[in-house]
């Protein structure tokens, strides 16, 4: 495999610790002060269990997003940096944005085409939506099938939208001897 260039963007408290301490992982206090937390927080809870474990130090709540490509990578804003990192790309998780976006959303991630076509006969005839039923309590099964169906979120021959492009990549920590570059 090898190393490859890969780039993050973190608030300025982590180029801190970086250097203070010589890593970094994402700890869940850290993590839940953003006001959108409250409503990530499930889904966010359910990538750290189920996301694959290489590399996980034992502080390690949450992943640390990366950009695969530069020109993937989000925007500066105040009090941010962008870490261009050179990692050894098996401890990187990659991630397909729209199969992400559909967790975030508490959708199901269909096997297929037919299997959305079940999917979407299912929720008809229960009259309700994928997120209703994440939502709620009265649709246990259906709420155990749409979280079932999120593992596809690792399987690479799953595709949603035709593209089998990744937008990001996971990883548990960040250690300072892999910063090649800080952008400010």
């Amino acid at each position: 495999m090898g190393t490859v260039s890969v780039w993050t963007k973190q608030h300025e408290i982590v180029l801190s610790q970086l250097k203070q301490a010589g890593r970094y992982t994402a700890r869940r206090e850290s993590i839940l002060k953003n006001e959108d937390s409250k409503l990530l927080q499930t889904t966010y809870e359910w990538l750290a269990r189920h996301m694959p474990q290489v590399g996980r130090p034992p502080d390690a709540d949450y992943p640390v997003w990366l950009s695969l490509c530069a020109e993937n990578t989000m925007l500066l804003s105040p009090n941010t940096v962008i870490l261009e990192l050179e990692v050894d790309d098996a401890l990187i998780t990659k991630i397909n944005v729209a199969k992400w976006g559909t967790i975030n959303n508490f959708s199901y991630i269909p096997a297929d085409e037919a299997d959305a076509a079940r999917h979407s006969r299912l929720l008809a005839s229960y009259g309700v939506s994928d997120t209703k039923a994440c939502m709620s309590q009265f649709y246990p099964a259906l709420k155990r099938e749409i979280e079932e169906s999120w593992m596809r979120l690792f399987d690479e021959s799953i595709q949603l939208g035709g593209t089998s492009s990744y937008s990001y990549g996971l990883i548990w920590e960040v250690k300072h001897e892999w910063i090649r570059r800080i952008i400010r």
